[in-house]
């Protein structure tokens, strides 16, 4: 009988152990990188001036962790784009026209990759940290055409504008493991024209403050290995 308690005992205590210090399944976390470029379409949501959306390009890199046990996956990169886009502006002698700018910009980006479809689509969304230059003129000839609305405000008194943004971004991204296709909308949440309110320009009877969201749709394709 105490024999028979005894190897009960054992097995009670075996099973016991094996079950509290049984290694747990392994998983293989693949990193990789992403390259690409693409073209995108920008803008300046502003309520002060009448604009128009532009195109321009963009290159891509990022660092990408694939986690089979998750239902995401995570990336970290960096994104170089020029872009342009038009305001509404006139020489006071022919009708209004766009007068186009351009800003180059550096996006630092940390993204969730939803597995919408594994291995084969993927909802992405996440931060970014925008870092841009002057809203340059793409014609100096146009320095001095008045922007539409106002009497006294030039065309380069509008270049240099907040060289920094906090940005949202979601897209989706399809293809296999080595080629893919991604979709993104950008938007940025501070005001671009924040850095303009701070000096002395000349308004007119325009007491408002000027205030624009940039906007980006991107579409790049991607190598990732």
């Amino acid at each position: 009988m105490k024999f028979r308690q005894l190897i009960l005992l054992v097995a009670l205590t075996i099973g016991f152990v094996t079950f509290c210090f049984a290694q747990p399944r392994n998983y293989d976390i693949r990193n990789g990188f992403a390259l690409g470029g693409g073209i995108t379409q920008f803008d300046i949501k502003t309520d002060n001036f009448t604009t128009e959306k532009g195109n321009g390009w963009m290159l891509h890199a990022s660092a990408t962790g694939d986690l089979p046990h998750r239902w995401y996956n995570l990336s970290y990169g960096m994104q170089l784009s020029e872009s342009s886009f038009g305001i509404l502006a006139s020489n006071g002698t022919a009708s209004a026209e766009f007068i186009d700018y351009k800003v180059f910009a550096a996006q630092l980006a940390f993204l969730f990759h939803i597995k919408a479809i594994p291995n084969l689509l993927t909802i992405d969304v996440g931060p970014m940290a925008q870092f841009n230059g002057k809203m340059a003129l793409e014609d100096d000839a146009k320095e001095d055409y008045i922007i539409n609305g106002y009497t006294n405000l030039l065309a380069q008194d509008l270049e240099d504008i907040t060289p920094f943004n906090l940005n949202g971004a979601i897209g989706a991204t399809l293809g296999f493991k080595f080629l893919k296709i991604r979709a993104q909308y950008i938007y940025g949440f501070l005001n671009s024209f924040e850095k303009l309110n701070d000096q002395d320009l000349n308004l007119g009877n325009n007491s408002e403050k000027l205030k624009g969201n940039m906007n980006m749709l991107a579409f790049t394709a991607l190598i990732t290995f």
